[in-house]
């Protein structure tokens, strides 16, 4: 599938759909033999694109995706996913007829959850499939541990509630290992107990990307892959152990040029001075398009596979850089901002370190004005 470039500003997102399936295929040899695989498509895939990634997932074979609100579900479903989908956020209430219409599963970790879909689904008289989330450790989503008992035996009083998975959330990637192995056993008890009550799931998963790859002994019996999809990596100890292709360039081309002296001003509070007679280009995307304004005065781009900084501020919608020491240089000419040109390549992790973020928060950041170009 490939669409041409849309005439017009050139600023766009390209995504390799074949990096996706190679990244996919890399992370499948990572688990144990058995372990289905949830591919997490929330957030628009991570600024990738729902729809076309989890389409090509599918037919790559993946078992189930995780968003996280109903509303990124019901995307799918109308886009022609037919996978199962798990709603990791939980719901608010008003969703629940989403849930049913949509063949949605929940996680759950709220009594009164539990109520408005058992009330759902006896009014529509059919069941529901769910998963419950045990707090190991995350402080984020989760029934608490010391809760979980008394929660599960609540559980036990609906009918029409089926119990497919059980799950929770690991909080450390490479950082405190004995943390993580804490939490691991945590998760085990809980799922006895969850057994002892006579409760049992077919899907048992805590693993997301970098718990997967350092940690494949604790894949259960479902992993949740991310960032990883998409040729990124939760941190840089994991680039080592697994290889993976970057799946989007953002890329555009210089709009306009000017040849300005020494001494002169660029951008807004002129924080950045020549110190030569410079050759500067403007591009057409800002802070707007979620090229971030700490990359001001910090940024590089690649033309011509050389790297030109980003001088002055990053404004809404252009940013400037210093091409002088590129030759033959003109208005139309590609730029790189992230990906790879030549020899040389600018990746998420290289922005994020340089605004003090990590790269999941650069690829969610690329937004809607920047289209999206799928190419295989």
């Amino acid at each position: 599938m490939k669409k041409s470039t849309p005439s017009g500003r050139p600023t766009v997102g390209e995504v390799d759909l074949g990096a996706l399936e190679f990244n996919y295929r890399q992370i499948r040899k990572r688990i144990p033999s058995g372990v289905k695989l949830l591919a997490v498509v929330k957030a628009d895939a991570y600024g990738h694109g729902a729809i076309p990634v989890s389409l090509r997932l599918e037919k790559s074979g993946v078992e189930y995706l995780g968003v996280a609100i109903p509303e990124e579900g019901v995307e799918l479903r109308k886009g022609g996913v037919k996978a199962p989908i798990l709603v990791l956020g939980g719901i608010f209430g008003a969703e629940v007829d989403q849930i049913f219409r949509f063949r949605l599963t929940p996680v759950i970790f709220r009594k009164d959850s539990l109520k408005i879909l058992s009330r759902e689904a006896e009014k529509r008289g059919r069941r529901v499939k769910v998963h419950l989330k045990v707090d190991t450790g995350m402080g984020r989503l989760g029934v608490p541990l010391n809760l979980w008992p008394d929660f599960l035996k609540e559980v036990r009083r609906f009918p029409r509630i089926d119990i497919e998975g059980i799950l929770s959330h690991f909080s450390m990637m490479d950082e405190e290992r004995d943390f993580t192995q804490d939490q691991w056993r945590a998760f085990q008890r809980a799922v006895a107990t969850a057994q002892e009550l006579g409760i049992s799931s077919q899907y048992l998963h805590m693993a997301s990307s970098a718990t997967l790859t350092a940690f494949p002994a604790y894949s259960a019996k479902l992993v949740r892959p991310g960032i990883m999809l998409y040729g990124s990596y939760p941190s840089p100890a994991f680039q080592s152990l697994v290889q993976l292709k970057p799946v989007m360039t953002l890329k555009t081309r210089i709009h306009f040029l000017k040849r300005v002296p020494p001494g002169t001003r660029i951008s807004y509070g002129g924080t950045f001075t020549t110190k030569r007679e410079s050759l500067i280009a403007t591009l057409p995307i800002g802070y707007a398009d979620g090229y971030s304004r700490h990359l001001s005065n910090h940024g590089e781009v690649l033309i011509h596979g050389k790297r030109a900084p980003v001088v002055g501020k990053v404004c809404m919608d252009f940013i400037m850089v210093d091409v002088t020491d590129i030759p033959r240089v003109s208005v139309g000419d590609e730029v790189i901002l992230m990906g790879k040109q030549g020899r040389e390549q600018i990746t998420p992790e290289e922005i994020a370190e340089k605004i003090n973020s990590i790269s999941y928060e650069v690829l969610c950041s690329i937004g809607k004005r920047v289209p999206r170009i799928y190419k295989d």
